[in-house]
C-alpha cells in the first residue's frame, strides 16, 4: 500500500531523495513508439528544461537525473537552511515565478503600499510559499504538472499522462547518495539506449562531464566540492574527476559488448564508502529492486523508520548485505 508522504520525507534524517515518475500511456513520454512509429524524443528535452528551471526557482539541488522513455529519475537536495534565509521580497519573486500568487504578493511585488492587516496577511501567505519552495512534493508536482498539460496539448487528448505518485527513496548516508546517483547516470546504458556516459543525452552525467572538459562545474547542477576537510561548503564530498572515471569504468563493466572492469586507481570513491566492486556493481545496477522507503546502512535505517514512525522498513537485508561497511 502506497505511504503517506509524510512518511517518506524526514529533513531530521536526510536531505537526499531519489524520485521516480512513471508514464502511465503505451505511447511513452519520450523516445520513438514503435507501434505508431511516432517519435516522442523531443519530450526529454522539455523534463530536462523544465527540471533544471525548477531547480533555479525551490531551495533544492539536483544532484542526478535521466530522462528515460516512460520514467524519469531524479536526486535531490533539499535545502531548507536556504529557504528560512530568504526575504519576503525573495520568496514572493521566486513563487512569481511559477505561479500568479495572491493580489496582495503582486500589490508588494509592484512595490504597492499595503496596510498593516494586509502585511500580516501577506506575511502568513509568505511563511506558506517558503515552506512549499523546499518541498520535493510540490516540485514534482509542478514539473510533472507541466509535462502532462504540453504533452495533452501535443496529443490533443486529455486524461492522466503520470501513472500516480511519484516514488521516493530518502537516501540515508554517503554510500546510498553515491550509488543512487550512478545507478540515475547509468539508466541509459542499462537500457542500451546510449554506450557511453558522454553520449546519454538528457542525463547529469552527459552536462557534467561536458561541463568538466571545459575545466567547469554545471552551474545547474549540486557541485562536487573534493575530498571531506573542514568548513565544508554545500556540495557532494568526493572530487568530480574521480566520479566521472568511476562512472565511465561502471558503465564498461554493465555493458556487455564492452570490456572493462573498475580499475584500482578509479575506486578512490569506493574506498571512502568501504564499498567493494561488487557491492558497487550490485547497487549500480539493481538499486530500486533492493531498497523501497529509504535507502542507508541498518543504524541510519533504524533511525529513519522511528523518525516516521513506519512499523517496518524494507531492505534491511540487503543494506547489511551492500552497505555494511558504510
Amino acid at each position: 500500500m502506497p505511504q503517506p508522504r509524510k512518511n517518506q520525507i524526514s529533513l531530521i534524517d536526510t536531505p537526499y531523495y531519489h524520485c521516480v515518475s512513471r508514464c502511465v500511456r503505451r505511447s511513452f513520454l519520450c523516445g520513438e513508439d514503435s507501434f505508431t512509429g511516432q517519435s516522442f524524443e523531443h519530450r526529454r528535452a522539455w523534463v530536462e528544461k523544465r527540471l533544471l528551471f525548477l531547480a533555479s526557482v525551490f531551495a533544492i539541488d539536483i544532484c542526478a537525473y535521466a530522462v528515460m522513455s516512460n520514467h524519469t529519475h531524479v536526486v535531490l537536495c533539499v535545502d531548507k537552511d536556504s529557504a528560512d534565509s530568504w526575504s519576503m521580497t525573495e520568496v514572493i519573486r521566486r513563487w512569481h515565478q511559477l505561479y500568479q500568487g495572491t493580489l496582495l504578493s503582486q500589490q508588494y511585488h509592484k512595490g504597492e503600499p499595503l496596510s498593516d492587516a494586509e502585511l500580516v496577511t501577506l506575511e502568513q501567505t509568505v511563511t506558506i510559499y517558503r515552506q512549499r519552495l523546499h518541498d520535493i512534493s510540490w516540485l514534482m508536482r509542478n514539473l510533472n504538472e507541466h509535462i502532462a498539460r504540453e504533452a495533452n496539448k501535443e496529443d490533443d487528448c486529455t486524461g492522466r499522462f503520470w501513472e500516480g505518485r511519484f516514488k521516493s527513496q530518502a537516501l540515508l548516508d554517503e554510500s546510498a547518495l553515491v550509488a543512487c546517483m550512478a545507478y540515475v547516470d547509468l539508466n541509459p546504458i542499462r537500457a542500451n539506449m546510449d554506450s557511453t556516459p558522454e553520449t546519454s543525452k538528457h542525463t547529469s552525467i552527459q552536462r557534467r562531464i561536458h561541463a568538466l572538459i571545459k575545466g567547469e562545474q554545471p552551474r545547474t547542477l549540486m557541485r562536487f566540492i573534493g575530498n571531506h576537510k573542514k568548513d565544508m561548503p554545500n556540495g557532494i564530498a568526493y572530487s568530480l574527476i574521480d566520479y566521472c572515471e568511476l562512472i565511465e569504468s561502471t558503465g564498461k563493466c554493465i555493458r556487455q559488448d564492452k570490456a572493462g572492469h573498475i580499475k584500482p586507481q578509479h575506486s578512490s570513491i569506493l574506498n571512502s564508502l568501504g564499498l567493494n566492486a561488487e557491492q558497487w556493481l550490485t547497487l549500480t545496477t539493481e538499486f530500486e529492486q533492493h531498497f523501497y522507503t529509504a535507502v542507508g546502512n541498518e543504524h541510519m535505517l533504524q533511525q529513519f523508520k522511528q523518525h516516521t514512525k513506519h512499523q517496518r522498513i524494507r531492505g534491511m537485508a540487503k543494506a547489511r548485505a551492500l552497505l555494511q561497511h558504510a
